[in-house]
């Protein structure tokens, strides 16, 4: 439930400005996260934005950036364009991975999560503590709504100097460590189908 201290994790300047528009008259505690550093304008396949003046932030709300049918990536705030330059070059590759923006980390979006979660793989990735952040929430989320894919989060897991754009791959969750996991999560989906396949045809 959001209660009434939901928490914001905009992945770029015009999430933040729309955020703020929509937000900032809301009753209530509410958390807008900043980023430490600049990040780049998060760009499509095509090399437009995401997201312009047109858009309209929901709260609560997860975004589908990227459609995805062996799996999806799960991101915001700097790890978001990170996420995004990893599903592109994954795609180019041959695995067709989807991407979510969640910019609002503390809700449940029970109609997102109940779609990427019946595809063979999630990954969250995230800029926040990997043993207390979204990762380990989303997890119990999955079960919760009976859904069982391959799943694994990455997120800061080490001591580390926060605001460094080194600080990123001393963590482990760069583009290469998250299409790393990404194959290898993917791996594992294909195995469980194989699986599952073979135990069906026993059956008949």
């Amino acid at each position: 439930e959001q209660g009434v201290s939901p928490l914001y994790f905009p992945g770029e300047k015009t999430q933040v400005d729309k955020i703020v528009e929509k937000v900032f008259w809301d009753k209530g505690l509410r958390f807008i996260f900043s980023l430490r550093s600049k990040v780049p304008q998060l760009l499509n396949e095509e090399g437009k934005p995401y997201y312009t003046e047109a858009y309209s932030f929901v709260s609560g709300k997860d975004e589908i950036l990227l459609e995805g049918t062996d799996g999806y990536i799960v991101a915001f705030g700097d790890a978001l364009y990170r996420a995004n330059d990893a599903a592109q070059r994954l795609r180019l590759n041959g695995v067709n991975v989807g991407l979510v923006n969640k910019p609002t980390i503390n809700v449940l979006d029970e109609e997102t999560t109940d779609k990427i979660g019946k595809t063979g793989f999630v990954l969250v990735v995230e800029p926040l503590n990997k043993s207390t952040g979204l990762g380990i929430r989303y997890g119990s989320w999955l079960l919760q709504l009976g859904l069982s894919p391959a799943y694994d989060h990455l997120g800061a897991c080490k001591m580390g100097c926060g605001g460094l754009w080194e600080q990123v791959y001393h963590q482990g969750y760069d583009s290469e460590s998250i299409q790393k996991a990404v194959r290898e999560l993917n791996a594992k989906a294909a195995k469980k189908a194989t699986k599952t396949a073979k135990i069906g045809r026993a059956h008949v």
